[in-house]
């Protein structure tokens, strides 16, 4: 069965964009020609080529100017920040990570037998050993914690952060940085792009079989894609300001319409993100209230998307030694571009009566 598509004038209503974004309709505009008549292959010496080629440096610049890369020849294209975080770590033998990352983090450093950094709650202990490769995420992407990779330049030859948490909503420092993932989804860019910043020197090849990229990534460039995420970088950009105050608002304005809520509480500490808003209920299952939202009408989550199938509590709420209990009743809610003051007071006021309906059901 086909489903017919969410009408832009829903999208209010979708408080998961730490998933995923809607597709800006501005980003659509240009990367049509390139699903129709200028479906050349950017290798291609010939026009039509050529004009791919073209739209591809003009993209690869705007996500330079995104997050301050001095030279977009530094930014490869890839699928998507899973592959990115893949191509990084698996260039290197002696690597550490931060328990807080991303499971395209975490995995891979498991199967390879890296260290993790350990951790006080939200303050990490510097390793006790240089490594060759550090990975720290700058935008933690369940509870929306931030983290300075400067404080461990010292602790490792080379730093990676995934910034996909933070590229299109926040500015972004490259100064301590020496690799950094994205994904163009994060930032209403479409699915199945994503790119790859490194300083000076470059990562292995994850993907072989050709010389695009400058040999960093095999295969035929999905043009189209790649326009979109340029063009979904620069209206980020030039929209941040603006976003980010509206999002302050949001966030405001919700945590007080739940201010007559009891045992609740907010998760991520102090220096986070306004986008991300992780909470949790004491005698409520997080999943429950998910659909519970869901039949209201209001897109939420109960955690990252990628393991949003898994009873098991939150990795990263693990970590943090919080309680079983509180773990449990845990939600994520995201904001973006296209909610409204009137959508986030709908949806505090629909959590509420949800959460009354719980836990007099679990009294019962």
């Amino acid at each position: 069965m086909v489903h017919s598509p969410i009408p832009p004038s829903d999208w209010s209503r979708y408080f998961d964009n730490a998933a995923t974004t809607p597709l800006d309709p501005r980003v659509l505009t240009e990367m049509l020609p390139f699903l129709q008549d200028g479906f050349g292959n950017a290798n291609s010496i010939h026009s039509f080529g050529q004009r791919a080629h073209e739209a591809v440096e003009v993209a690869r610049s705007r996500v330079a100017a995104l997050i301050g890369a001095e030279d977009p020849s530094q930014v490869v294209f890839t699928s998507g920040a899973t592959e990115s975080n893949n191509q990084v770590l698996r260039s290197f033998d002696n690597v550490i990570v931060s328990p807080f990352e991303h499971s395209s983090i975490r995995e891979p450093a498991k199967q390879s037998g890296f260290g993790v950094i350990e951790n006080d709650g939200f303050e990490l202990l510097t390793p006790k050993a240089k490594v060759e490769l550090l990975s720290l995420m700058t935008v933690n992407n369940e509870i929306g914690t931030i983290w300075d990779p400067i404080v461990f330049r010292d602790a490792a030859l080379f730093v990676h952060s995934d910034i996909t948490q933070a590229a299109g909503k926040l500015p972004i420092n490259l100064d301590n940085i020496d690799f950094a993932s994205l994904s163009a989804h994060k930032f209403y860019g479409p699915k199945g792009v994503g790119a790859l910043y490194y300083r000076s020197s470059p990562p292995k090849a994850l993907l072989v079989g050709g010389e695009q990229e400058n040999q960093l990534r095999g295969g035929t460039l999905n043009v189209a894609g790649i326009v979109g995420m340029g063009v979904a970088a620069e209206i980020a950009s030039d929209e941040m300001e603006q976003s980010l105050e509206k999002t302050r608002s949001f966030r405001s304005v919700l945590l007080e319409e739940l201010s007559g809520c009891t045992d609740w509480r907010i998760n991520g500490g102090i220096n986070v993100s306004p986008y991300i808003l992780s909470l949790s209920f004491l005698g409520i299952e997080g999943e429950t209230l998910v659909v519970e939202m869901d039949r209201s009408g209001y897109a939420i989550s109960s955690g990252a998307a990628c393991s949003s199938h898994s009873r098991e509590p939150s990795h990263i709420l693990r970590v943090l030694d919080i309680e079983e209990a509180w773990a449990r009743g845990t939600v994520r809610i995201s904001f973006g571009r296209y909610c409204t003051v009137e959508s986030v007071r709908g949806l505090a006021n629909s959590l509420r009566h949800a959460i009354e309906i719980l836990r007099r059901m679990n009294i019962a």
